[in-house]
């Protein structure tokens, strides 16, 4: 049942058609394809570090005809989960850490990152890892959540990164909107399959509507943000 863990997007201007399998998990993708439409992704080399279970990635395999589409995460279960669950040309999936991405130098034409590097230990590290896998003229997705008050801090990591920042989004309102609309699901899912003494942290790492990340996320105690990046060539640095 759970396939994707991202808190979503929802913009009643822009509604994407959905498989019947993919619709329970809406919100998320959403947040996907508004992220992966930044870019064209036909006929690329994307990675998805941090992916997770895998839902993201394999929407976007299937919907942006990437050439090859490979998801690195941490836990292994997930990986196994997402190897064994999906099925499309190009996806693969292979456990690896985020701050030492198994993958080749210049090897990969777009990498995603989708709301997990507010859990890295080193965050200039994993964006030297970034610059590093990506071609040149190669682009960075990254969709993700800080505290206002660490927010600056980061901004000025990714502009000294040796990445070009292309597009800067807030979607704070979007991602409120998300929590909305699928909390009734979210907060069915804790109750089903976690124990009882332990449901309000997760309910409250879910984002369902009420917990005390939700209500950050509402009132911009918590900034979720978006930015378009490009790994410029030597060539072409303008």
């Amino acid at each position: 049942e759970i396939k994707l863990m991202n808190y979503g997007y929802e913009d009643s201007s822009q509604k994407i058609p959905l498989d019947w399998q993919d619709e329970s998990d809406r919100f998320s993708i959403q947040l996907y394809h508004h992220l992966a439409s930044g870019v064209d992704l036909r006929n690329k080399d994307v990675a998805d570090i941090g992916c997770g279970r895998g839902g993201g990635l394999a929407y976007i395999a299937k919907t942006f005809s990437p050439s090859s589409a490979i998801g690195i995460d941490l836990e292994k279960s997930a990986v196994n989960f997402a190897n064994k669950f999906y099925h499309i040309n190009g996806l693969s999936f292979r456990q690896g850490n985020a701050q030492k991405v198994p993958l080749a130098n210049n090897s990969c034409d777009v990498v995603l990152n989708v709301e997990s590097s507010h859990r890295y230990l080193e965050m200039d590290i994993f964006l030297s890892e970034v610059c590093r896998i990506l071609k040149e003229d190669g682009y960075f997705l990254y969709t993700d959540f800080r505290s206002r008050g660490e927010f600056p801090d980061l901004k000025q990591l990714l502009s000294s990164c040796g990445l070009t920042v292309i597009e800067e989004h807030q979607i704070n309102s979007q991602v409120a909107a998300s929590l909305a609309g699928d909390s009734l699901r979210r907060k069915d899912l804790c109750s089903r399959l976690t124990p009882k003494f332990i449901r309000k942290k997760v309910e409250n790492f879910s984002g369902v509507v009420g917990s005390p990340t939700c209500k950050k996320i509402v009132s911009g105690e918590i900034v979720y943000f978006l930015f378009i990046l490009q790994k410029k060539s030597l060539a072409n640095p303008n």
